[in-house]
């Protein structure tokens, strides 16, 4: 069975929820702790959303250098599948495995909202169940959301098709290009700011056309993970 590490951070909110999920995709879920320098052998990592270290600096800044981090950074040059939420995408572009940078968002305030989100790249570790401009709905709250980097990072971003996830219907952080989350040159390593561990059971998730709460569209992030770590054996 799969096994995918989930690195719980002083601060960290969502570790529970993406184990939860990791669990619901069919992997089995492995506990992580950040002051660790053992992966455990996992075959994939998740990052989790909070408030890491109490988003003191930056947010994710002081994240990006806790001891599990060097294991991390190690495991993603060997193409393990790493996956930023939320605060965990802010550690990933701290850490420097992923470009630009997230800040405030445009209005200075935290939002909480289901988000419409459209797949511009699905070859990634993390999106390959999904289809190429497929829209979905999974839930997003941040307050340190705006996607942001230089002109050229983003040419670059955009002519590579590193832009794994883009805002629909309404930009909800003022990030650059409607840009929702990225990805690595690789494509092993993905971040994003919504939360996909929130939309993985029915009854659970954001609502649909179809029922209230019924929205399972996060569950592919994390059964494409278990065909990627498949695939790669």
């Amino acid at each position: 069975m799969t096994r995918i590490g989930v690195i719980t951070f002083p601060g960290s909110l969502d570790d529970g929820d993406a184990r939860r999920a990791v669990r619901a995709a069919g992997a089995e879920p492995v506990a992580l702790w950040h002051g660790s320098h053992d992966l455990d052998g996992v075959d994939a990592v998740i990052l989790p959303g909070g408030f890491s270290y109490g988003d003191y600096l930056r947010a994710g800044a002081i994240a990006a250098h806790a001891p599990i981090m060097a294991e991390v950074k190690d495991a993603a040059a060997k193409g393990v599948p790493v996956l930023g939420i939320c605060n965990g995408f802010q550690m990933l572009v701290e850490a420097h495995l992923l470009p630009g940078g997230l800040i405030r968002n445009a209005h200075q305030q935290f939002i909480r909202r289901d988000q419409k989100l459209r797949i511009e790249n699905a070859s990634t570790a993390w999106t390959s169940e999904f289809s190429a401009g497929q829209e979905i709905i999974i839930p997003l709250k941040n307050a340190d959301g705006g996607y942001t980097a230089d002109a050229e990072t983003l040419k670059r971003l955009e002519g590579d098709s590193r832009v794994a996830f883009r805002y629909v219907g309404v930009n909800p952080n003022g990030s650059l290009n409607d840009i929702a989350g990225v990805s690595n040159e690789a494509g092993n390593v993905v971040g994003l700011m919504p939360h996909p561990e929130h939309a993985v059971e029915p009854g659970f998730g954001p609502g649909t056309p179809a029922a209230m709460r019924s929205g399972v569209d996060g569950l592919a992030f994390f059964t494409s993970a278990i065909s990627a770590t498949l695939a790669a054996t």
